[in-house]
């Protein structure tokens, strides 16, 4: 149904374009990138894969069936055995269990692959999609928190 591949320079092209493609749809529930993210996608992107190169990130594309990148995940700050899950679907893949698949194979991998000990995210109070995908994964909810003006809720998954 879905495959993650590690994020690679030669990703920049589909995931520009699958960022532009989602980006009115993506600020309906999460704050936007801004216009600066656009114009400087290039030189994000390496500082991106410095990140990865470095062992303090890993950063993922979401594949489907037919190789289209469909979304991303995330695991960033990696510290001390733990980091934070970030993920993002396109609206094609939207409702589809694209989310919840990419979220248990990239939990898999930071248990099996990176030797991590846990995860945590956050997503906003009104974001009933993000909370299921993360509850179906096994992240209980550890408190309150704020996103930008909106309130949220964090999670946390131990393996």
């Amino acid at each position: 149904m879905v495959r993650l591949e590690r994020l690679r320079a030669d990703h920049a092209d589909a995931l520009l374009a699958f960022e532009r493609a989602n980006r009115a749809y993506f600020a309906r529930s999460i704050p936007d990138r801004g216009d600066a993210y656009f114009a400087e996608f290039t030189g994000r992107l390496a500082a991106l894969l410095a990140e990865q190169d470095a062992g303090v990130c890993h950063f993922h594309v979401i594949k489907d069936d037919r190789d289209e990148l469909v979304g991303r995940v995330n695991l960033v700050d990696v510290t001390d055995g733990t980091a934070e899950l970030g993920y993002r679907v396109g609206e094609s893949a939207a409702g589809r269990g694209v989310a919840s698949a990419a979220v248990g194979e990239v939990c898999r991998l930071a248990e099996t692959t990176y030797g991590l000990l846990s995860l945590t995210a956050v997503t906003t109070l009104d974001n009933l999609a993000s909370r299921t995908v993360l509850e179906r994964n096994a992240f209980t909810v550890t408190g309150d928190f704020t996103i930008g003006d909106r309130p949220g809720v964090r999670y946390a998954r131990p393996f």
